[in-house]
């Protein structure tokens, strides 16, 4: 049996949707059907912030309020959620909520277009911490742009909202277990398929039925985060149905000595701390993953899954070795990362098989591991060049070298004459200079507005050098002579 609406909470009220189409974006809903205009749009992928709004889910025993892009989330995949919007804030003897009062009273609004989505990425990271610090402001801000105010009054003001009031007090905290219970009603355990105006979407009941559905439509869009297929709808209005959404599912994570297994429906937000705690050389290129609302969103298996020549997370996963496994119905199969691409927009996945999981193996005692990502801009942007080094030095020798680089090919790609020209060598500057030539041997890289094809080529050698420099040991001693 399947349900034929999707089931959500809309600030305080139980909304039914029976006629909703797959490509139907969270924003849109709100403003165009519900007339809850706070929420703006500014630039519709998922990049300033403007539309920001949270959404509470079930995790475990608990619930989980995050900020979201509204713009590129489709409604769809709100089944069984709890939508917030700026408009919910209203106090009801019309006093402003003490995000708001502070943002006044700070001048932190000038045109005000992108207050709202400022107040709703303050308030989420108000409500599990009341008073942050700095760094931690900045980082909630992450994917939050305004053009004319500037962020220090901003700043100032996330600081003080707790002058104005007490975070255990506000609704979203106060009845929480209230809102749990009634988020939990929505939970029957079956399928969600909805025929709207343009075409089918289905919600899995779970991974079993997930990989029934696929056999079912082989030929689906599978969305989890929608950080990639939101734009295609809203920038390439390109037809998805039917859809198959994800997101609720695969968001386990199991770690060992040896490995860290994801769920491959695991967002950026949920691995950070096991990323930071076991592999902390990918902490900082993990905050670098778009803005709060990204990667409250993105997936690991989705960054995967697409095969996006510049996804920030394969060249480091391939550099570890890491591997995916892949299911279509009941049979399973694991793929080591590197050998997934195959070339770009192709890779090793038939259709109706989806990633179930990934496994990444921990960094080594023994050897030296980092990465380096290169953007126009530091936050939230793409990146132009990323490279990801794996050492193992014995004896003052290359024993073993894994390198791998996003943005120089048309798939993340090991840099194999690089590697090879390193390996047996002594692990010195004369080593690294002598292998640089071989990075033509592996890559001919295009020119586009990210980078130039010279520039990409002289970065991605560069960055070789520098994961020699920051190595230490002769490095160390050879960059203190040259400053000197």
């Amino acid at each position: 049996m399947a349900r034929n609406s999707i089931r959500l909470y809309l600030n305080d009220d139980l909304v039914e949707l029976a006629d909703i189409s797959p490509d139907r974006t969270l924003l849109d809903f709100l403003r165009l059907e519900r007339m809850l205009r706070g929420t703006k749009e500014g630039c519709a992928e998922g990049d300033c912030g403007a539309c920001t709004v949270l959404v509470g889910r079930l995790d475990g025993d608990g619930l989980v309020y995050e900020a979201v892009n509204a713009c590129i989330r489709f409604v769809g995949s709100l089944d069984g959620t709890h939508v917030v919007t700026v408009e919910h804030l209203a106090g009801k003897d019309g006093r402003l909520h003490p995000v708001q009062q502070a943002m006044v009273d700070f001048h932190g609004s000038q045109c005000g277009f992108c207050t709202p989505g400022f107040v709703m990425s303050l308030y989420g990271l108000w409500l599990t911490n009341p008073n942050p610090s700095v760094p931690e402001i900045e980082r909630a801000l992450q994917g939050n742009l305004c053009r004319c105010t500037g962020y220090a009054p901003i700043v100032r003001a996330a600081q003080s909202i707790s002058t104005y009031g007490q975070a255990a007090e506000d609704a979203l905290n106060a009845d929480r277990a209230a809102i749990r219970t009634r988020l939990e009603a929505l939970r029957d355990g079956q399928r969600v398929e909805v025929h709207g105006a343009r075409g089918l979407l289905i919600v899995p009941a779970d991974e079993d039925d997930l990989a029934v559905a696929l056999g079912e439509h082989p030929h689906a869009t599978i969305v989890a985060g929608a950080t990639d297929v939101g734009l295609w709808v809203t920038k390439f209005m390109r037809d998805i149905s039917p859809v198959v959404y994800i997101g609720h599912l695969m968001r386990g994570i199991s770690v060992s000595e040896e490995r860290i297994v994801f769920g491959a429906g695991v967002s950026y937000t949920q691995a950070f701390e096991v990323i930071a705690r076991h592999i902390p050389q990918m902490g900082e290129l993990w905050d670098r993953i778009g803005g709060a609302q990204v990667r409250n969103m993105g997936t690991v298996g989705g960054n995967i899954a697409n095969g996006s020549p510049i996804g920030d997370i394969p060249p480091p996963l391939i550099a570890l070795g890491a591997s995916i496994t892949l299911r279509m119905g009941n049979a399973r199969r694991v793929v080591q990362l590197e050998d997934f691409f195959i070339a770009y927009g192709k890779q090793d996945r038939i259709a109706g098989e989806f990633v179930e999981t990934v496994t990444v193996p921990l960094p080594r005692s023994d050897g030296r591991f980092a990465v380096y990502k290169v953007s126009k801009r530091r936050e939230e942007d793409i990146t132009a060049v990323l490279g990801a080094f794996r050492v193992k030095i014995g004896g003052g020798m290359v024993s073993e070298a894994v390198i791998a680089y996003g943005g120089m090919a048309g798939t993340p790609k090991r840099a194999r004459a690089v590697e090879a020209a390193l390996i047996g060598k002594p692990w010195s500057m004369e080593t690294i200079d002598a292998a640089l030539p071989a990075f033509e041997a592996d890559y001919q890289p295009l020119t586009d507005w990210r980078a130039s094809a010279e520039y990409r080529m002289l970065a991605a050698k560069n960055l070789l050098r520098r994961f020699f420099i920051e190595s230490g040991g002769e490095a160390a001693r050879i960059i203190r002579h040259e400053v000197a």
